[in-house]
């Protein structure tokens, strides 16, 4: 790992860079250095998340097809869910965010114009020229021993109280604090949570809080579904061994649940939670699907008439994220399962593509 030299930063530090889809490499890159109201941290710790593998695989998201352009400005060095130790402050940083030299410090993964309508009606996260993190050349990611928060970034310190390995899940678990908070949870209500991978186990835990009736996780592996029983959830449903639609609406007498909540990415799932939600319920779409998605509008519309939420980025829930894994609500030891040096990246890809032997998959640099 590239070290402070004579009080500097040095001028290049090994990274993975992606040139493009299934063209990632790990090179010598010019160590970033802050500017005025910027912070460079060491990192300690970088996750790799599915819409990463995503950008990876070559998904039009990320890449682009016939009816959009791709929001992947390569070169780029990948990486959105990192924590790391504060090493240099640009002038007026220290004063903007209160951050110091030596501090644990984490940035949300979008960093936003602060002049487009939804900056200026708070509504940050959905801004019409932001760049998170890992994708765009202003937002360089974590996948490297050193990474800058830009001006105009939202920064938080992290207390040092919290390990490198479980702070580097605060990304995900604001995603999943606002996926559940899009549902609008009501005590009493029958929640589906589709997906147990790092994201769905996160919002197991959120939906736990909530205090419904019953919280029902579903996934095709079941180690997966033991770490979301961890978790909180009261019930677990794999889909290769029971008819969830089945299942859920035996549960409900006959109705389906109050709220779904789709975090697999997968088509199925989708078709999954039309049929197994209620009347007049809550479906929340949280995944960045690989392909488009086809169903019956019929359902929503006509049939049900359903709320569909749409769920984007975790705005506003960082320090919810914090405060949760600093009472040690999450299983962290169960939802970290490997740990890579920064070297092993590709392995790392790897292991979340197959998804059989990991949850959450982090680097080390």
């Amino acid at each position: 790992m590239p070290v402070m030299v004579n009080g500097e930063l040095p001028k290049t530090m090994p990274a993975v860079v992606c040139h493009g889809p299934r063209d990632y490499r790990l090179e010598e890159w010019p160590t970033p250095q802050p500017g005025p109201e910027e912070v460079v941290i060491r990192v300690r710790q970088v996750g790799i998340c599915a819409s990463d593998l995503k950008c990876y695989l070559g998904a039009a998201l990320f890449w682009g097809d016939k009816n959009r352009e791709g929001y992947c400005q390569p070169p780029v060095i990948p990486g959105h869910e990192f924590i790391g130790e504060v090493v240099a402050l640009g002038e007026g940083a220290s004063e903007k965010y209160g951050l110091h030299v030596g501090d644990m410090a984490i940035s949300e993964q979008i960093v936003p114009c602060w002049k487009c309508r939804y900056c200026q009606r708070g509504q940050y996260w959905m801004c019409q020229n932001g760049d998170v993190y890992g994708f765009r050349q202003r937002t360089f990611g974590a996948m490297a021993p050193y990474m800058k928060f830009p001006r105009g970034a939202i920064n938080y310190k992290v207390p040092r109280a919290l390990p490198p390995e479980h702070a580097v899940f605060i990304e995900p678990l604001a995603c999943s604090i606002h996926a559940v908070q899009r549902g609008n949870i009501e005590l009493g209500d029958v929640v589906v949570i589709a997906g147990a991978g790092p994201l769905g186990l996160g919002m197991v835990a959120a939906a736990r809080l909530k205090n419904p009736k019953l919280l029902i996780s579903v996934d095709l592996d079941d180690h997966r579904l033991e770490v979301a029983r961890r978790c909180g959830a009261d019930i677990v449903l794999n889909p290769r061994t029971v008819d969830v639609v089945d299942e859920v609406r035996k549960l409900t007498d006959g109705y389906g649940c109050d709220v779904y909540i789709e975090a697999t990415g997968h088509p199925s799932a989708v078709e999954q939670g039309l049929h197994a939600i209620r009347k007049l319920g809550t479906f929340v779409e949280f995944s960045v699907m690989r392909e488009p998605v086809t169903v019956d509008w019929t359902i929503i519309g006509d049939t049900k008439e359903l709320n569909i939420h749409g769920s984007h980025l975790g705005p506003y829930c960082y320090p919810i994220a914090i405060d949760m894994l600093m009472k040690g609500l999450l299983p962290m030891d169960y939802i970290i399962s490997h740990q890579l040096p920064l070297e092993r990246f590709q392995e790392g890809l790897d292991l979340v593509a197959a998804g059989d032997k990991s949850v959450k998959v982090t680097l080390v640099p």
